[in-house]
């Protein structure tokens, strides 16, 4: 017990220290594009949605979880900048009329995503693509007032998206690569725009967070007008929340989640310990029957069967005499009138019980025959000289 102690606090403090040595590394850097507005990794939009207020001051920003036509058919929904940043936008055919009614009636809706399908895609012709062959391209605005003398550069190839295809005949190009792809487009509907952009990483942490980052990002979004309400599209990035266990804000908080992981490990080595340590179940043993009475009562039987009284008679005489040398100290030689004094005087039996107990020893001695009647005369003398002088059982 005393070495699994020992096992068992190694164990514990090694454990501590690991504990305690994760809970301290640096977490890795993740870089997968989430595109995630409470997202503060990299490619999270974070900075740039808690940035928009810069743009538009005074503007009252508002999440929307449900689907375009949803949103869109909604006719008491304040006119305002739609706004939709999304690994992937999916339009139906519903969706999309009932998002230009809502553009025609003079709003904007503004949409950054690696590509674009449905109804959407088929509606504008559109088609992305890709520079895999030249890495970083540059990017720049064709109009001359927000056109800088050198382009702007970026990294990571966050600029490499552009639009292979749309409806020239209905889109106006806004920017465009080195190479003189688009990646910034309008569409005029009734009196509101529709703004499409290719690359929704420039609009992440990572870009907005590096030494003039902002300034692209921030000409791109100035197309869009001057509003009270900017609504911010969950639905399209599937950023709407769907763990609801009560274990997610463990989960969420690496603190809290190393506390419940020590918990639980806590709990299982004290279970163990608990194991070893309780001492097992002991059998009961059954305590050994007295089988004295059961002798006595067999040998009796034996001894009535054979009708030896004469035997009988003569063992509880020899029984008697030990009795009385063991404990009143009497001399059993001679069963006569002396015996019969020193009897009455040292056990302090009555004199006629002394004299009748003697006298049927000596009649007893010296039969060779002895009836039931004389021996159980003889068993009675004897329980009752018990009794008088009190040595019964003793």
């Amino acid at each position: 017990m005393k070495d699994f102690k020992i096992y068992i606090s190694v164990g514990t403090a090694l454990l501590l220290i690991y504990l305690v040595a994760q809970f301290n590394r640096p977490n890795p850097v993740n870089w997968t594009t989430t595109l995630s507005y409470a997202d503060k990794i990299p490619y999270g939009t974070y900075v740039f949605y808690n940035r928009l207020k810069d743009i538009f001051p005074g503007a009252k920003v508002r999440h929307i979880s449900k689907s375009p036509y949803d949103v869109f058919n909604n006719s008491n929904l304040p006119g305002g900048n739609y706004i939709v940043i999304a690994q992937n936008a999916t339009f139906s055919k519903i969706d999309f009329k009932e998002m230009v009614k809502y553009i025609s009636a003079g709003n904007s809706v503004f949409i950054s995503a690696f590509s674009f399908d449905g109804y959407i895609s088929d509606s504008l012709k559109l088609e992305t693509g890709v520079e895999y062959d030249k890495k970083n391209p540059t990017l720049n605005f064709l109009n001359l007032q927000l056109k800088k003398p050198a382009d702007y550069k970026f990294d990571n190839n966050i600029s490499s998206q552009y639009f292979n295809k749309f409806d020239t005949a209905r889109a106006t190009s806004i920017s465009q690569n080195q190479y003189g792809k688009s990646n910034y487009l309008r569409f005029k509907f009734g009196k509101g725009n529709l703004f499409l952009f290719a690359n929704p990483q420039i609009l992440t942490n990572y870009s907005l967070l590096k030494p003039g980052g902002g300034e692209y990002p921030a000409k791109v979004l100035s197309y869009l007008p001057v509003t009270e309400n900017i609504y911010w599209d969950l639905y399209q990035n599937h950023d709407v929340s769907a763990d609801q266990s009560p274990m997610r804000v463990f989960f969420s908080n690496p603190g809290l989640q190393w506390a419940y992981y020590l918990s639980l490990a806590s709990l299982l080595l004290f279970v163990l310990y608990e194991i070893k340590r309780r001492q097992r179940i002991i059998p009961v043993i059954e305590p050994l029957k007295n089988s004295t009475v059961e002798f006595v009562s067999v040998v009796g039987k034996v001894y009535y069967e054979q009708r030896d009284n004469s035997n009988i008679a003569a063992k509880k005489i020899v029984y008697f005499g030990e009795h009385l040398r063991n404990i009143f100290g009497l001399k059993t030689g001679n069963y006569n009138s002396e015996f019969v004094v020193n009897l009455t005087n040292k056990t302090g039996v009555e004199e006629s019980l002394a004299r009748d107990l003697v006298s049927h020893i000596n009649y007893m001695s010296h039969q060779s025959h002895i009836t039931d009647h004389e021996l159980i005369v003889l068993n009675q003398l004897i329980e009752k000289f018990y009794i008088q002088s009190g040595s019964y059982g003793k």
